[in-house]
């Protein structure tokens, strides 16, 4: 039992695991060849309680903390990296922001269709030249008469091309201060004229998941849909990555834990000189590096946790957190490939689909070296 863990939330790990291990494990490689999003798939998890995980009751959530949030995205990614990013992104950043900085009308219009009826939303931070430079957006929304005109292209967006994506929280010039652009956050509803979405393919990573590219061609959305304080948008959709890279550390780490358990069984059963491979020193010092590195993510990642519960700073631990599970995700994930053998290297068996995933854990949602620019800063050498 980890001390930073309840019983309540330790059931809830056990109810997440058996759907994720019941319902998702079967499709997940037929998913990954096919490169299909599955709405049907998507549906299931929403009727298993996995949209507004931490939103309250009210607005449809299912009222629990982060640390089920995080548990949750944990045991999806120990079995699939591609269902586990899609409850992630839905969750921390596309209406986190919404349950943090919305208005009560807002709640009420935007959260119910997503965690009650099963619709997705989306994060609109990245374009094709504004990705570690969060702050190069150039889509930009113009007030007239009381309605916002959006102009732009947002890239690599989560959960914004299906049939089931219902809109996206994002990033937009709305003016000048000085000789600065002034950032906004609005809500724009995928419904809106001039508003087009294709999905991204041909991905390497989470091949499962819904990733596209987005325009907006003079999309017009009430002044009323401006999340929080016009010119701090910037700085909401900042926090929001802050709590968001929490759920990224989750998929690291449940990614290590998942390539992990492959290489453990695996070098139980492989006999190679007449016994199992795990009883030659070099392979279970392997496994024992690969215990203790995710016995210290964990740790780390549930610190962090932790801090954002109890209302204190959590940036630079959530920044380390993302920054160690990614890191050994990629270790844990290239061992167990070499620990595979020639086995690791084909779709037969998922270690292979796990090497391809864990490559986008050092990117998104800040890069490795932005990860250490921003510890960097906070621990006051930068």
């Amino acid at each position: 039992m980890n001390p930073y863990i309840t019983e309540k939330l330790e059931n809830w790990r056990k109810e997440v695991r058996a759907f994720a291990e019941e319902v998702i494990l079967p499709e997940a490689r037929i998913l990954d060849r096919e490169e299909r999003f599955s709405t049907e798939l998507t549906k299931k998890m929403k009727d298993k309680g996995l949209f507004g995980i931490a939103i309250p009751e009210e607005y449809g959530g299912q009222g629990l903390d982060y640390m089920a949030l995080v548990i949750a995205v944990e045991e999806l990614a120990r079995v699939d990296g591609s269902q586990a990013a899609t409850i992630a992104a839905l969750n921390s950043l596309a209406i986190g922001p919404i349950n943090k900085y919305g208005t009560e009308e807002q709640k009420q219009k935007f959260l119910p269709p997503i965690t009650r009826e099963g619709k997705i939303w989306a994060f609109g931070l990245t374009e094709r030249n504004a990705g570690s430079d969060s702050g190069a957006t150039t889509t930009s929304a113009e007030l007239k008469d009381g309605y916002w005109h959006i102009n732009g292209k947002k890239m690599f967006i989560s959960n914004s091309s299906s049939e089931l994506s219902a809109g996206i929280t994002l990033q937009a010039i709305t003016g000048q201060n000085g000789d600065r652009d002034e950032h906004s956050t609005i809500l724009v509803e995928s419904d809106r004229d001039g508003y087009t979405s294709q999905p991204i393919k041909d991905k390497m990573v989470w091949r499962s998941a819904d990733t596209g590219e987005l325009e907006f061609n003079d999309v017009t959305v009430p002044e009323s849909n401006l999340l929080g304080k016009r010119g701090k948008g910037h700085r909401i959709m900042l926090d929001t990555l802050d709590s968001g890279r929490l759920t990224v550390g989750a998929m690291g780490l449940g990614l290590a834990i998942g390539a992990y358990e492959m290489a453990k069984n695996y070098a139980k059963e492989r006999v190679q000189f007449g016994r199992p491979i795990s009883k030659f020193q070099s392979i279970s010092f392997k496994l024992a590096d690969m215990a203790t590195k995710i016995e210290l993510a964990r740790n780390t990642l549930y610190n962090a946790v932790w801090l954002k519960l109890n209302g204190y700073s959590f940036g630079k631990e959530a920044a380390m957190a993302k920054l160690y599970t990614s890191e050994i995700a990629k270790e844990i994930a290239d061992e167990s490939v070499q620990i595979h053998g020639g086995y690791g290297l084909i779709k037969e068996y998922d270690i292979e689909r796990f090497y391809r995933d864990q490559r986008i854990l050092q990117i998104g949602e800040g890069t490795s070296e932005i990860l250490k620019l921003v510890i960097a800063r906070k621990i006051g050498v930068k």
